[in-house]
Parts: C-alpha cells; sequence; structure tokens
C-alpha cells in the first residue's frame, strides 16, 4: 500500500540582481525597481503546494555593502575581496560606513532584534575576512 507523502511548503533562497529577474515574476522587479539595477538582494521565496508563491526580499549582503563603501574595483568581471585576507587589503572603510551599513541591515526584520552595537561588531569582522581595513 502506497504512503500518502504530506505536502508542505518548500523554501527556495536565491541572491538576484535588483530588476534582474527572468523570467520574471512581475512582483520582484516591482519591488525592486527603486534600487540601482544590479544590486545583488537575497531573495526567499515560499512555494506552497497549491503552486503559489510569496518572496520575501531582504537588504542587500553585507560583503557587497563593504566592498562599495571601500571603492574596490573590479577584478575579472566581478567585485571581489582580498585573496589572503590577512596580509592583503583591498581598501578602507571607516567607523561612519560601518554604522551607516549596521543602519541599513537593522531595518531587516530578522536583524531588527539585535543591538546596533553587536551588528557593527559583525560588520567589522566580515570586513576583515574579505581583507577591508576599518579606520576611526
Amino acid at each position: 500500500m502506497a504512503r500518502k507523502i504530506i505536502q508542505r511548503d518548500q523554501i527556495v533562497k536565491l541572491i538576484v540582481g535588483a530588476g534582474q529577474a527572468s523570467p520574471s515574476p512581475p512582483e520582484f522587479n516591482a519591488r525592486t525597481a527603486h534600487m540601482n539595477p544590479g544590486v545583488p538582494i537575497p531573495a526567499r521565496v515560499t512555494v506552497r503546494p497549491d503552486r503559489s508563491f510569496h518572496f520575501e526580499l531582504r537588504t542587500p549582503t553585507t560583503s557587497y555593502l563593504l566592498l562599495n563603501a571601500a571603492g574596490v574595483k573590479e577584478r575579472k568581471g566581478k567585485v571581489r575581496g582580498a585573496m589572503n585576507p590577512g596580509k592583503e587589503r583591498v581598501g578602507e572603510v571607516s567607523l561612519k560606513h560601518v554604522h551607516e551599513i549596521a543602519k541599513i541591515k537593522h531595518t531587516e526584520m530578522r536583524l531588527s532584534g539585535l543591538s546596533m552595537e553587536g551588528l557593527c561588531k559583525s560588520i567589522i569582522a566580515q570586513a576583515q575576512s574579505i581583507g577591508i581595513n576599518i579606520v576611526p
């Protein structure tokens, strides 16, 4: 006798450039129209058993915001961090930039419970891991 499988929601996590979803759900491109095209936006799509879906947009990735604030140039067609983060530096950001990035990330629902100090420490740690120097 065959078992009946309980259908449940499937979750798909994507990182898509703002306004560049194709084949596009029109809602994604409409909800990211105010952002610069190509900014990587993490999206979490929940697909229900009846094939309807719901998606949640998050803020751009911390590494993208840090690399843009540091003014890192493209290498091999992409903006990348240091190859040897402990020995090589690709740029510098000030604590003011770190605080601004923390304010952007704090608007996200899942991070709103964290303190600004904790977010800033997390961003500083990520900056060091991709080879960006923090200056006061």
